[in-house]
Parts: structure tokens; C-alpha cells; sequence
């Protein structure tokens, strides 16, 4: 039996991929909406397989201008860092997307062994 008491067993499933990942501003735009929100919409429209934002509490970037928590005038334009992974086809795909509503930021591709696991009974 699993740990979740579950008799199927879970089974792993692998495959070589890109991670992506968007590092921009929390006071980025688009559309009125949050940059990030707006990424994260996105990749789910064009069927990425999953998206993570993460919330960083201090950094820089091109401008060398210093977000930190721990100054109250900068601190509702945080950096942060958007995460996708997928296979490399999807990634690439996804890409050219961006260009239209990124106005600055980096970006960065990382090879990746994806690991995905699923329990044995599928839907």
C-alpha cells in the first residue's frame, strides 16, 4: 500500500525538457493586470504544463536600482520570478509570446529531466 493508503501504486513518468524562467518586476503591467498574472495566464491558455511565481525579497537588476523589503518606498515593486517548465517544443513555442508582453526583464532556458508522478489510477 502507498503512503496515502492507496493500493494503485504511483508510477514516474520522465522526459527531457526546458525550464523557463522570467525574472521581472511585481510593479510590471500588462493590460492594467499584473506582469506576472498575465505570464501565468498565458502559459495555462497555450497548455504549458504548469507555472509557479515566486516573490523575491530583495535584488537588482539592468538599473542596478535595489528592490528590498527592507525599504518601505520600494517595497511594493519586488523582483520576481516567473517559472515554467515543460518539453522543448512547448517552451519554444511559448517564447515568441512573450515578446509582445514583456517590456523588460531577463529570461532565462535551463535544460531540465522532468519527473512527473500519477498515481496508477488515471481519469
Amino acid at each position: 500500500m502507498s503512503a496515502g493508503g492507496d493500493a494503485e501504486a504511483a508510477t514516474r513518468v520522465g522526459c527531457e525538457g526546458l525550464r523557463l524562467r522570467i525574472f521581472i518586476h511585481e510593479a510590471l503591467r500588462h493590460d492594467h493586470k499584473p506582469l506576472y498574472a498575465e505570464i501565468v495566464e498565458l502559459a495555462r491558455r497555450e497548455g504549458l504544463a504548469g507555472a509557479v511565481v515566486f516573490r523575491g525579497i530583495e535584488g537588482f537588476g539592468l538599473h542596478r536600482h535595489l528592490h528590498t523589503t527592507r525599504l518601505l518606498d520600494v517595497s511594493d515593486d519586488l523582483p520576481m520570478i516567473v517559472e515554467l517548465v515543460d518539453r522543448t517544443d512547448a517552451i519554444q513555442r511559448f517564447l515568441p509570446l512573450l515578446d509582445g508582453i514583456v517590456p523588460h526583464g531577463t529570461a532565462t532556458l535551463s535544460p531540465v529531466r522532468i519527473v512527473t508522478y500519477r498515481s496508477g489510477i488515471v481519469p
